[in-house]
């Protein structure tokens, strides 16, 4: 694949945000290469100079949301050491991730299926190795708790469902601001293992404005 240059990387760019929204609009199988060729502003046949099929162009968005989101997290985990500071720093990036990408995040839950069966398995290995960071940090902050989780599987799952959750209803402007909605649910979080002070801990780091 070539495009290396930067023009090269922002026309890949392009593909991959364009693509992005017409799949979130129309589907996958709806969506025409010809459209999404027309929607970056070059030739249908321009489009193999950044990716091999349809198919790979679907990978490459499920998968570069994938990693986007980690990066994100293992920068926002650089520094914290105390477990539930972490834990904190953690939801704050996936909350607010989720809200911000949520047209990928669609796409990453309803085109699954349309891909084959080793990109398919790519995609399920990432979101795997994302449970599972979840769960260690979990397994970490429950230890300032005298409580025992349920089951840190289940609950890394409903930690993972709140991203998925907050992609599906929340809008810029509307009734909540973002800041106020990444707070709650990460006092949520820290109540549900039984963090002490889990809210004046969650303030201190992430702040409300008014």
């Amino acid at each position: 694949m070539v495009g290396t240059t930067l023009a090269g990387r922002e026309t890949a760019e392009s593909i991959r945000r364009e693509a992005a929204s017409l799949f979130a609009q129309h589907g996958y199988e709806a969506t025409s290469l010809r459209e999404i060729a027309s929607a970056v502003g070059i030739k249908v046949g321009s489009l193999y100079n950044h990716i091999d099929s349809k198919e790979d162009l679907l990978l490459t968005v499920m998968g570069g949301t994938m990693d986007d989101l980690a990066d994100l997290v293992d920068d926002a985990l650089e520094a914290p050491v105390d477990p539930v500071e972490r834990l904190i720093a953690f939801m704050a990036v996936h909350v607010r991730f989720h809200a911000e990408r949520a047209q990928e995040v669609f796409i990453g839950n309803s085109e699954l299926r349309s891909l084959p069966p080793d990109a398919r398995a790519t995609i399920t290995e990432k979101r795997k190795a994302y449970r599972e960071l979840i769960e260690r940090l979990i397994e970490a902050a429950r230890m300032d708790s005298s409580e025992e989780p349920l089951n840190v599987r289940l609950h890394a799952f409903s930690v993972v469902a709140i991203g998925t959750h907050v992609a599906g209803w929340y809008r810029e402007g509307g009734g909540l601001d973002l800041g106020t909605i990444v707070n709650t649910y990460a006092k949520i979080v820290l109540r549900s293992l039984g963090i002490p002070e889990a809210d004046r801990r969650v303030d201190e780091l992430l702040p409300v404005e008014g």
